[in-house]
């Protein structure tokens, strides 16, 4: 047991960025039957991906984090769900072939219905009114009514969840991600976009490494890894009335976990070491992660570092790094430098998403694929350059063809941006745009496993 720690002892703690619900009663009701309502995922699934994570943090893995920047209750549908899911397994197939190890796959689904926001209040035409938190918390329309935080969303987010998860163990687990139906993965839209014809070329050639495989009696049906895939999932835990009531002790091992998903994160905006989000998360057991922006100085991190993961656990604390394709360069050697030099485990990854959002000409929220590309780049030149292990990415992307994002080998322009414009609240990559960037990051990655060869080859050879 973590000291001086409870599921509850974040209420005696100062919070930001959560509802103020006006009717307490009905959040006491909606509590007390969330507690009734079994967990969403298990300890020992947890428990694996921690172990997954250690991997990654030691340089013998990769994580592809990826999904919706808000899930909206009104999209609910199961082609939705399999079509990100489907994206993210092609992403971690083109990964796998250029970083040359293990992808860790983790969705940011079944649970990330909440958001944090950068006003209490919005105004439009002279009317303000309460900010949307996302449909876990409030409706989108802008009127009165629905911006009222109304605690049953909260139960509504948990069976979408729980669908959500079921639906996603039956693709993970009952031959949908079997490696030989990776031809059969395509999107209809992503088949005629300019990824249609790289992704063709690298399933014909997963197809005959696929056959030499089962020349070697290695099969669907003799090689599990083949057939199946582990899939975790994660969102941010932001209403913390929602996660401690989905908070359980383990029957194995007497640890408190978190049941509402495998990896909860922390946001840059409820980060404050005496705040309410730190103390819950510094006492379950799943691995969780750490927004670092540009405002938090090196200080402020490892004195987080300290208090999330005191054990130093591998797989504990994941670094998602989300400075701007601009401050990258400037202001990560020093965070890697301060975070070696403590002998901190740490998982650093990319997400190049939420710094670098700009308001188009037409009035849309969006992202530059260019400054996308320029932040992940920068990232792991970065951590080459430190000697140290880029180990993962973050982006908010969809299966659906939307145009939300510009730029890219599809061209989308601002013009553009009306088209498909479906988020419930920031831009997110498409199949297409997401595929892209798989492909670029794989280059990058099989270019920088060549380098370190030849530096160690240079190394083994003694001067003459």
């Amino acid at each position: 047991m973590t000291v001086g720690w409870s599921p509850d002892s974040w209420r005696t703690h100062p919070i930001w960025q959560v509802p103020v619900y006006p009717d307490r009663d009905k959040l006491a009701a909606v509590d007390q039957e969330l507690r009734r309502f079994p967990p969403l995922v298990f300890a020992g699934e947890a428990r694996r991906l921690a172990r997954q994570l250690a991997l990654v943090a030691e340089g013998r893995a990769f994580l592809l984090q990826g999904g919706d920047c808000a899930e909206s209750f009104a999209e609910f549908h199961p082609n939705n769900i399999r079509d990100t899911f489907r994206v993210l397994l092609q992403m971690a197939v083109v990964l796998t072939f250029g970083a040359a190890v293990p992808v860790v796959k983790v969705g940011r689904l079944a649970g990330q219905f909440a958001k944090p926001r950068s006003a209490d209040t919005e105004t439009i035409n002279g009317v303000t009114l309460p900010s949307y938190r996302g449909d876990m918390v409030n409706g989108q329309e802008f009127t009165a009514e629905a911006r009222i935080p109304d605690p049953q969303r909260m139960v509504t987010a948990y069976n979408q969840s729980a669908a959500t998860l079921n639906l996603i163990r039956a693709f993970a687990q009952g031959g949908y991600a079997d490696l030989n139906r990776v031809h059969a993965w395509n999107l209809g839209f992503v088949d005629d976009s300019p990824q249609g014809d790289r992704y063709r070329d690298l399933a014909d050639r997963l197809d005959e490494a696929l056959a030499f495989m089962a020349a070697c009696g290695l099969t669907s049906e003799t090689a599990p890894q083949i057939r199946e895939t582990d899939f975790f999932t994660a969102h941010e835990a932001l209403l913390l009335d929602y996660e401690e009531a989905l908070t359980r002790v383990d029957s194995t091992t007497g640890d408190w976990y978190d049941t509402s998903a495998h990896f909860l994160w922390i946001g840059d905006r409820t980060r404050q070491p005496e705040g309410a989000h730190i103390e819950f998360l510094r006492g379950v057991g799943n691995p969780i992660g750490l927004k670092v922006g540009p405002t938090l100085d090196i200080d402020g991190l490892l004195r987080l570092i300290d208090i999330l993961n005191p054990s130093n656990d591998p797989g504990r604390l994941t670094l998602i790094i989300r400075f701007g394709a601009k401050k990258v360069e400037e202001m990560l050697p020093a965070y890697i430098k301060a975070v070696r030099r403590e002998g901190k485990h740490v998982v650093w990854v990319s997400d190049p998403m939420h710094a670098n959002t700009v308001t188009s000409a037409n009035g849309y929220k969006t992202r530059h694929f260019d400054r996308i590309l320029d932040e992940v780049r920068t990232f792991f030149q970065v951590h080459e350059a430190e000697g140290s292990y880029a180990g993962g990415v973050h982006f908010e992307m969809t299966g659906k063809d939307v145009t939300e994002c510009v730029g890219g080998a599809q061209d989308i322009t601002e013009a553009d941006l009306p088209g498909s414009y479906d988020t419930a609240c920031d831009p997110r990559l498409n199949a297409s745009q997401a595929l892209e960037l798989a492909y670029l990051l794989a280059e990058m990655l099989k270019e920088g496993r060549h380098r370190t060869r030849e530096r160690e080859l240079r190394r083994a050879i003694p001067a003459s």
